[in-house]
């Protein structure tokens, strides 16, 4: 039931730390010390709702077709793999460095909009929270809801951790290395649990 869990915890996490728009906004946030509570619990409380919907949906679904579970099993591993690779591409091909914006100070309110639309509106959340872990979690029959608890702990440590933490990784995360080594490491946990579907 820990190795359910901590399968959870693992690919959360490694689809919460690719380079994005969310993420870039919380550490800006943090950079300039602007209602950081306020915005990682948004962004955690969301993709806590993102992840329910899908282990929920999945678990329906399949329970009427069992026959998607083959398919989510080979789907999700092929989404995995590919990427894995393309997060092994951004490592050894891409100069990426992140900066903080200009130090305007937005209002609470703004800031929680901002912090929605970079979640809500961002078509990769759906693909990645809803359906990628939704399918994955129906390897882990009957403890989804493990599973899912650990994807739901992975972005409330990440999302608090790089709001709060973001004052101390900003001189790191300016400098493109970082990243490359951030994305190598996204792909390792990626091909690992991909090969785990698979066999």
């Amino acid at each position: 039931m820990l190795a359910t869990f901590v399968a959870g915890f693992s690919l959360g996490l490694s689809l919460i730390l690719a380079i994005g728009s969310q993420n870039a906004f919380v550490l800006k946030q943090g950079i300039k010390r602007q209602h950081v509570l306020a915005v990682c619990t948004v962004c955690a409380i969301s993709d806590a709702l993102l992840i329910a919907l899908g282990v929920a949906g999945f678990g329906a679904v399949v329970t009427q077709f069992p026959s998607i579970e083959q398919l989510a099993r080979y789907g999700g591993a092929a989404f995995l793999l590919i990427y894995g690779a393309l997060s092994f591409k951004s490592a050894f091909t891409q100069q990426h460095a992140l900066e903080a914006a200009e130090n305007v100070n937005a209002s609470l309110g703004k800031a929680v909009l901002m912090c929605l639309a970079f979640t809500w509106l961002n078509p990769h959340v759906y693909l990645d929270t809803v359906i990628l872990l939704g399918s994955i979690s129906t390897q882990y029959h009957p403890n989804q809801l493990l599973f899912a608890l650990g994807a739901m702990s992975a972005s409330l440590v990440f999302f608090y951790s790089l709001g709060f933490g973001s004052r101390f990784l900003a001189p790191l995360f300016s400098q493109p290395r970082a990243w490359r080594i951030l994305e190598f490491v996204v792909g390792i946990i990626m091909v690992s649990i991909a090969t785990s579907l698979l066999f």
